[in-house]
């Protein structure tokens, strides 16, 4: 997600779990290929597994940055086709690339040729009102022609013009039903549902139907439904961590990356959404929105805030 899912927010989120495949947020071609490489594909090695989400319509771009990619370690590349931003569709890539499937096929032929890690592609299930099964059919069916074999799938379609990203993300219905056909259909591929899915029993009852769940933006405001993810869904009996488990862990982190240079106001925007739903919750927050953006903020932020909101003595 852009501007979210930075390498800081990453390694929060595998502090959840040892298993879950963690995707960078969409990266042009040009960002990388033109502008500062080491921010993009840069991550802790305790990220893994990892994708690296790519958006651009250049097949040539495509495959010089799916080579810098896999050089830099990335464990896959994901094609977004899925945005739909004003500005992403202006640089002719995102959600407006699923009117052209061919364009999208040959861009995946061009980095399955060179990398030998899995190039994946995320979509939606139309755009404006090009709607029907038979246009999303067609879209995956050309670009699965292209050899590409899993796809990760918004189950809205997108408005390409008169709502924003947060109305697109809002206002087209979910219809988790296209994409269960579409698994019924081709079950030689695997097929990820994302969309509106909010807790580990919704994810649940998703994988009776598909291969995978993709969750974005309620991680962030409510992190700790990934707390037992690892038993739930992949079978791990290892023990459940707690909030402050993962609060303690991360501001170890958070210590080594101020002694690097890195600004505190990079490390807190995860940290928002880890207490939800528990008193002390708002006190939280507003404490490190008052407190962590100061140009001489450090890690004792953190600390007063954890006491301040849940009095919580955590070890300096």
């Amino acid at each position: 997600m852009l501007d979210w899912t930075d390498r800081h927010a990453r390694y929060f989120f595998r502090l959840f779990s040892d298993n879950l495949l963690l995707y960078t947020e969409m990266v042009t071609t040009g960002a990388i290929i033109y502008g500062d490489r080491t921010r993009f594909l840069k991550f802790h090695p305790t990220e893994h597994p990892l994708a690296l989400q790519l958006g651009g319509s250049d097949p040539d771009a495509l495959e010089q940055c799916a080579q810098l990619g896999e050089a830099a370690g990335f464990d896959e590349i994901n094609l977004n086709i899925g945005c739909p931003s004003d500005r992403v569709q202006a640089g002719r890539f995102g959600a407006c690339l699923m009117a052209e499937p061919q364009l999208v096929a040959d861009c995946v032929v061009r980095m399955r040729d060179t990398v030998n890690i899995p190039v994946t592609v995320k979509c939606r299930i139309g755009i404006d009102d090009n709607d029907s099964y038979a246009f999303f059919k067609t879209f995956v069916d050309t670009v699965a022609n292209g050899g590409c074999t899993t796809f990760a799938i918004h189950a809205r379609k997108a408005w390409l013009k008169g709502l924003s990203p947060k109305q697109n993300r809002e206002i087209p219905p979910l219809v988790h039903d296209t994409v269960y056909r579409l698994k019924d259909e081709r079950p030689d591929l695997t097929v990820i549902v994302n969309g509106g899915i909010r807790n580990m029993d919704q994810v649940e009852e998703h994988l009776e139907y598909v291969d995978g769940v993709m969750l974005g933006r309620e991680v962030f405001q409510n992190p700790s439904i990934l707390l037992d993810v690892d038993r739930r869904i992949f079978d791990q009996v290892t023990p459940v961590r707690t909030r402050e488990d993962i609060l303690a862990l991360y501001l170890k982190y958070v210590d080594e990356e101020l002694d690097c240079g890195t600004r505190l106001k990079e490390l807190v925007p995860p940290l928002f959404g880890l207490f939800q739903g528990c008193a002390g919750a708002r006190a939280w927050r507003r404490y490190i929105s008052e407190n962590a953006y100061r140009q001489d903020a450090g890690i004792e932020v953190l600390y007063d805030a954890a006491s301040r909101a849940f009095d919580l003595q955590l070890a300096a």
